[in-house]
């Protein structure tokens, strides 16, 4: 943002008004072992702070925009199953007013103000060489298993269904998986991660904690095609950065029909002709600038990264 061309210091001349609280920080500084009164205080004094302030008065706040390094979830603990669970941040009136960009949304049609915005990724380009470089690279690749799978099961969540894609990707001989119970450190490995999945077509993305995860969008910086099994996982959000028509970049297959066991995913990743597949392939490489954040000690020239 420091880099971006139209910068002013004179808040009467700007059209938008960047809020400076790091809400996802705050989060984690007093998220465990606080009440909710201490976990609301910085909110509260943010929005004592900015209603006072000229700039708000002039549009109250509807040119505002927030940046918060986690889901929106964990700002709107009035609609969370745990009545201990985040901060009250986007329901405070002034935080209503704003835009608040989180790397997931609530996606309910009824809150509005909370876009999601691209998970950072590892791949933070310096120049538009490196983007070119990195979409060629992904598109010479060989991908020799047909699918894979980096995550850990969730016994705890009846309504996961985790463990019927471990098992399925188990059982066949044309998937591979990092395994992520237990503390495995390879889950937490740059290079694992990547290697796998530029070696894979297809990536299975089931929802995790929420209802996206950071791995679809590795997946596809990685040029590996997502596997969805959750509309809210990307279709009913990130409407900046990714195509209207799913199909496009990505294959859905309903998590019911997997929870049941009436489906096999090897089966119907392996009916998608291949022209189809090769298809999605090339929308997935083309995505990959909008889907990075670049070197933010550079500036890239024509390319538009993530910002």
């Amino acid at each position: 943002m420091l880099r971006y061309g139209c910068l002013t210091n004179d808040s009467s001349d700007a059209a938008a008004v960047f809020v400076p609280f790091y809400a996802g920080f705050d989060f984690a500084r007093h998220h465990w072992g606080y009440d909710n009164a201490t976990r609301d205080a910085a909110s509260l004094d943010l929005e004592r702070w900015l209603v006072r302030r000229p700039e708000w008065r002039r549009a109250g706040g509807r040119d505002h925009f927030l940046v918060a390094g986690r889901t929106a979830w964990d700002f709107r603990r009035h609609t969370c199953p745990s009545p201990t669970w985040g901060t009250n941040l986007l329901f405070l009136p002034a935080a209503k007013n704003m835009t608040v960009l989180v790397v997931e949304s609530s996606t309910a049609p009824s809150h509005g103000n909370d876009m999601a915005v691209p998970y950072p990724t590892y791949f933070h380009p310096r120049a538009d060489a490196d983007v070119l470089h990195w979409q060629q690279r992904i598109k010479s690749t060989r991908r020799p298993w047909l699918m894979s799978f980096v995550g850990a099961p969730r016994p705890g969540d009846p309504r996961s269904i985790r463990s019927q894609i471990i098992a399925q990707c188990g059982a066949s001989s044309a998937c591979r998986q990092l395994g992520c119970a237990n503390g495995a450190t390879q889950c937490h490995t740059p290079g694992d991660i990547m290697r796998l999945f530029q070696s894979s077509t297809f990536c299975l993305q089931p929802p995790g904690d929420s209802y996206t995860r950071r791995s679809a969008f590795d997946a596809m910086v990685a040029g590996c095609v997502p596997v969805f099994f959750h509309p809210a996982s990307a279709y009913l959000q990130y409407r900046w950065h990714l195509p209207g028509d799913h199909a496009r970049y990505s294959v859905f297959i309903p998590e019911d029909a997997v929870r049941v066991g009436n489906v096999s995913i090897e089966d119907t990743l392996r009916r998608i002709p291949g022209a189809a597949v090769r298809r999605m392939q090339e929308e997935v490489i083309t995505l990959v600038p909008r889907l990075v954040y670049a070197d933010p000690r550079y500036s890239l020239d024509t390319v538009k990264d993530a910002f």
